[in-house]
Parts: structure tokens; sequence; C-alpha cells
């Protein structure tokens, strides 16, 4: 492991793939600094931040199913170990999983729930997919929120799986056409209180990113953030929700699931400076936008955890200018975060000189490689 790492960080100082996608085995050796990671298309770089991205709770940047992470043809299973320096400690992380076999956590020799990865680390990322996030359907939207609010709070994962737990068996007697109320009241309890929970949650994490982007000097437009429910407003507070839940059963029952709930939540965005909606923007300026919110995130959480997130920036480049790029690599430094950041050639880091490590993914036969860039 090198050294060189301050403590109150938070990085990765080494990471270790077998049978991981494209890689058969790999190593990377870090010393805090951002990441700059070049590559042809195909080569493996997305592969690599995905690696980092399963040190965070739920299925990684990809989500995708442990089963479709696992190297062809060997099919032996996959397994990424890490050492984490969070604070003023540092952890080995271990995650795995054989083929048909949901993946397995280990921190520090212990296996632990999923959740437990978002204890020691924050993890954030920007991929070239979210980049229609704005004129697409709202399902990406409220993922995209869930996932801001669960880098502030890891306990926001378990509180979505128990509403969608006892949702799933309020559609499935909606389905059914049950009309006897006995079966719906604890079902609907259930969801009134973890319903709660979530838009409580979501409120708060809006509120941090709001006084992150307030006094901050940046070179990216701050978009103004909002919730809205596509029924119109949300019920405040479980027995609210649980209310309107009963009272719109017989409408539910006739469209065979639940019509409203925080499931049913858009986030909305809008560019004050410019008096437009993020939909209406360029393509440039909702890139631009989208980066703003991660810099905003990642602001908001040096405050909250006490370190600034992991960064995982695929394409990061694609969309921006030399002068925002340029932009973009002061902010990161300036932040102080460890940012994973990929793209097709060398010369799109040249901004960033000796404050990165230059890395160079290669693939041959199938097989991905990892080497320091000259």
């Amino acid at each position: 492991m090198k050294m060189g790492v301050g403590l109150g960080r938070l990085c990765l100082t080494r990471l270790t793939l077998s049978h991981f996608r494209s890689y058969r085995r790999g190593v990377v050796e870090t010393d805090g600094r951002p990441v700059a990671i070049h590559g042809p298309n195909g080569a493996g770089k997305t592969s690599l931040l995905e690696a980092v991205s399963m040190m965070s709770p739920g299925r990684g940047m990809r989500r995708a199913a442990a089963e479709d992470l696992i190297r062809r043809p060997e099919a032996l299973g996959w397994k990424l170990t890490a050492v984490l320096r969070s604070l003023h400690q540092v952890h080995e992380l271990e995650t795995m999983a054989e083929p048909g076999t949901a993946r397995s956590v280990r921190i520090d020799g212990k296996a632990v729930a999923q959740a437990g990865l978002g204890r020691v680390a924050r993890v954030l990322w920007l991929v070239p997919s979210m980049d229609r996030l704005w004129i697409e359907g709202a399902e990406g939207r409220r993922r995209f929120l869930d996932r801001m609010t669960l880098s502030f709070d890891p306990s926001h994962a378990e509180v979505s799986l128990a509403y969608e737990k006892a949702m799933r068996e309020r559609n499935r007697l909606l389905k059914d056409m049950v009309r006897d109320e006995h079966w719906y009241v604890a079902l609907e309890g259930q969801m009134a209180e973890a319903g709660a929970k979530i838009m409580a949650n979501r409120a708060a994490a809006l509120e941090l990113l709001r006084a992150a982007t307030e006094d901050a000097a940046t070179a990216f437009p701050a978009p103004e953030l909002a919730m809205r429910h596509a029924e119109g407003d949300l019920p405040d507070g479980a027995e609210g929700l649980r209310r309107a839940l009963a009272e719109g059963r017989r409408r539910d029952l006739s469209a065979g699931r639940t019509l409203i709930g925080p499931h049913r939540i858009d986030l909305e965005a809008h560019w004050a400076a410019k008096g437009i909606a993020a939909r209406d923007a360029s393509t440039g300026e909702q890139k631009a936008l989208l980066i703003s919110l991660i810099l905003a995130n990642a602001r908001a959480l040096a405050e909250d955890f006490g370190a600034p997130p992991i960064l995982l920036l695929d394409e990061v480049a694609a969309h921006l200018d030399a002068d925002r790029r340029a932009a973009l690599y002061d902010e990161v430094c300036a932040l102080g975060a460890q940012a994973w950041m990929t793209g097709t050639g060398a010369e799109l880091f040249t901004e960033l000189g000796a404050r990165a490590q230059h890395l160079r993914v290669t693939e041959e036969a199938g097989e991905s490689r990892v080497e320091e860039a000259a």
C-alpha cells in the first residue's frame, strides 16, 4: 500500500478484482489523489469504476445483478477486495458472489449486511446513462434522488425496502380484487410509517443540498430542486398517508395498483438563472446541471460525514468544453475528493497534470488490464 494519504480522508488505497466482468485479475494501488483512467472504448474502464461502486450498498452504478458481474466463460464467481481509508480508520472490504447466489459483504473480516458499507464509506457516481435524466421518466429521477438521500443516511435503504415489500403485498390484494378492509389495514400502516420516513429523509437531503449550493463558488449552474407527486400534494406524516391509502382503495382497486405514496414522487430541477426547467436546457447544460448536483452532494457530505465522498465520473468529459472540464478538475481537487474518472484519451486529463494518478486500461483476447500510465 502506498503512503502519503492524510487522515480525515475517504479513499481506496488498494482495489483488487478477481473474475469481475472482463477482468480475470486486476490490482490498483492509489495514493488518495484523483484517478484519471483512459483507454479505448470497450477496454474495461467503466467496469473498473463499477468495481469501486460495489463498495457501497445496492447493485452498483450499472444496477447489475450479481450473476451478470461474473467473468465469462469461466463463470467461477467474482470477488472484489479493497483497503479503505475512512476518516481516521482503515478498513478491509470484501464483496463477492458465486454463481446462483446473492453477493456477500465482509468488513474487517466480519460478515455484514450491505448497509454496513454505507456506514464506513460514501460513494457517488455520474454515468453517461444519466445524461438523459431530465427528459426521461420519473423513475430514473426518483432513483437519483434516493441515491443522494442514501449517501446522507444509509438507513434509507432499509426503510425503502420495508415500504416496497408492504406495497407489493397491497398491490397483490388489489389485483386479486380483495375488498375486505381488514386485509389492508396492517399493510397500509406499514407503508405509512415507512413512507413518512422516506419523505422526511428525502426532504432532509434536499435541504442539505440547498445549503451546500447557496454559498458555493462554482463554475457550474446551481439548479433549484423540488419534489412533486404525480397525484398532487402528498399528505404529511404517517397518519396523513395512512388515511390517504385507506381513502384511495376504491380507485386503487380499479387501477390494480397503489396510486399514492412516495413511489410516485418526481424530482424537478429548475435553472433559476435562465428561468428554465432542466428538461428544456441544452444537452451540455443538462450535463452541467448534473455535475453541479454531484458536486453539491459531495460538499454536503464533506460537512455531514466528515470527509468528501469517493466520486465515480464515467466519461465525464463528454459534452464539456475545455474550460468547463478544467473547472471541474479544479473543483474536484479543491474538494479533496478521490475522484475516479474515465475518458478515451489521456489528453482529456491534461489539465489535471500531477494532481492526479493516471492509469491506462487495455483489453486483449477478452481480458482487461490496468497499469500506470507513463
